[in-house]
């Protein structure tokens, strides 16, 4: 995604591993996934803004998540700007697009182009590299 450079927020491993939980950790600095309907974000309806949970970037609104019925949460925009990063994966024989956030290049899912309007696309994130502000 174009928009205003972030500025990088950069931790070794063994940085990430002292401040993240164990799940945490493993899905957002190891690129591991959560299992499908387990995370605290899929079913949630509160309005607010979704936060990268490793270095408090703002991601997605919740104006834009859907249920998309995978068993992760679901989006079909990041916020405006430079929040989130694609880039190609080629990992487990599949070509994918992996999204990251840009500010810590967390691991946060994948975009489909199987979403609803107005984009098309479904971003498929993780709930556990995700915390919700939600709205006052």
């Amino acid at each position: 995604m174009g928009g205003v450079p972030v500025d990088k927020l950069e931790k070794t491993l063994e940085e990430w591993r002292e401040m993240l939980d164990p799940e945490q950790y493993n899905v957002c600095r190891l690129k591991a996934t959560e299992r499908p309907f387990s995370g605290k974000y899929n079913d949630t309806k509160t309005a607010g803004v979704y936060h990268c949970v490793c270095c408090g970037e703002a991601l997605f609104d919740s104006e834009t998540k859907f249920d998309s019925g995978c068993g992760w949460p679901s989006f079909y925009a990041p916020l405006e700007g430079s929040a989130v990063v694609e880039v190609r994966d080629v990992s487990h024989g599949m070509i994918r697009t992996e999204v990251v956030c840009a500010k810590c290049d967390a691991h946060l899912g994948h975009v489909f182009p199987d979403g609803p309007p107005p984009t098309g696309l479904r971003y498929c994130i993780n709930s556990v590299c995700l915390d919700l502000v939600p709205r006052q």
